[in-house]
């Protein structure tokens, strides 16, 4: 009885040693740096890092960025690591920004490292700067102190996100990568003044690599056929401004003689925020109707002419394409596929205008 007691005291400490020896490489909070927005650039074959550090202060958050190059975007975290006094945790990143330039040669490199690392959230944002990313961090450090996390905080469904604004996460991006059916839009954006960011529009993003762009405009009408709310979008017309309210769609494909057919009708409810002079309902929805048309067909065009599903109508035909055919759905069908498109407002408050 003695024996199997001691056994269960030996069994019992080592156990106890385990958990203790489990937490040996944590790190206290105090001495790890936690980066909420990292910068990539490419240039003579280096990576260039930058990494926008919120930093506590008693009168608010101080904006630090730091910078490096390195042969791949995990040697320049290290070398970043290596000069600062705390460890750099990539965990609470939530947007990664990219130069244009870089975005036009290809993102596929990173974007299998990110998804690769296990530092990295596959959730976080990624987002395209459209002019150089040195001067456009220095102009981050100086307009927004104290708040650090007003870049991310732009595209916050929570706080300064809006219906133009397209919101492309990392896996997605990944995914788009492998997809016959599936590309992606990605915003973009540049330094403003005094202190804000300037939204504008969107990359078409096709197999990891920047071919076109879309409007602000034209990235609602995105927003909305993906199944987004388009609310609070104000539309300004000839003769009328109105707030947008809410979107929905409807959808239906078809196969005819090898060529694909799309009919889709997309219904925004608004209701109207000023009218200039004598003007109908009957006439703003018109109106309306028209721009929102005109807008959705021009970029459906621009899709098509590049070959770039950003609207995934090729995941509508995949049951009637071919398995062994999907893989020509851009090339083959997208350049060929006719849409029939109606759009439908419902104005749910007139205000004083005439009815007809």
């Amino acid at each position: 009885m003695q024996r199997i007691s001691r056994l269960l005291g030996i069994m019992i400490s080592l156990g106890l040693l385990g958990c203790l020896c489990g937490c040996w490489d944590n790190r206290d909070i105090d001495h790890r740096s936690m980066p909420v927005v990292m910068g990539v650039s490419f240039h003579n074959n280096l990576y260039k890092v930058f990494l926008q550090i919120p930093e506590p202060r008693p009168k608010g958050i101080n904006i630090r960025i730091l910078k490096q190059e390195g042969i791949t975007i995990s040697q320049a975290v290290d070398k970043l690591s290596e000069r600062v006094e705390s460890s750099v945790d990539l965990l609470h990143l939530k947007m990664i920004l990219v130069e244009k330039g870089y975005a036009e040669q290809g993102l596929n490199d990173s974007i299998k490292s990110f998804m690769r690392s296990r530092q990295i959230s596959s959730k976080a944002i990624i987002v395209i700067c459209e002019e150089r990313l040195d001067p456009f961090f220095d102009y981050v450090k100086k307009s927004m102190t104290p708040k650090g996390t007003t870049l991310y905080d732009c595209f916050e469904k929570n706080a300064g996100w809006n219906p133009q604004m397209s919101l492309t996460r990392i896996w997605e991006v990944y995914r788009s990568i492998f997809s016959y059916t599936r590309d992606v839009a990605i915003p973009i954006i540049k330094s403003g003044t005094n202190g804000t960011i300037d939204y504008l529009g969107s990359a078409i993003i096709k197999n990891g690599k920047m071919v076109d762009r879309i409007t602000p405009e034209e990235t609602l009408l995105f927003n909305s056929f993906k199944g987004n709310s388009a609310q609070g979008k104000i539309e300004v017309m000839n003769d009328a401004s109105v707030q947008v309210l809410s979107s929905s769609m409807r959808h239906h494909s078809s196969f005819k003689n090898q060529i694909p057919y799309l009919d889709v009708q997309i219904t925004i409810k608004v209701t109207i925020m000023e009218t200039r002079g004598d003007v109908t309902t009957e006439r703003i929805k018109q109106e309306m109707n028209e721009i929102l048309s005109a807008s959705f067909n021009h970029m459906f065009q621009k899709t098509k002419a590049r070959e770039a599903d950003i609207l995934g109508l090729g995941q509508l035909f995949r049951k009637q394409i071919p398995r062994d055919r999907l893989s020509n759905w851009r090339k083959e069908y997208l350049p060929k596929l006719e849409l029939r498109l109606k759009f439908k407002t419902i104005i749910q408050n007139e205000g004083n205008t005439k009815l007809a």
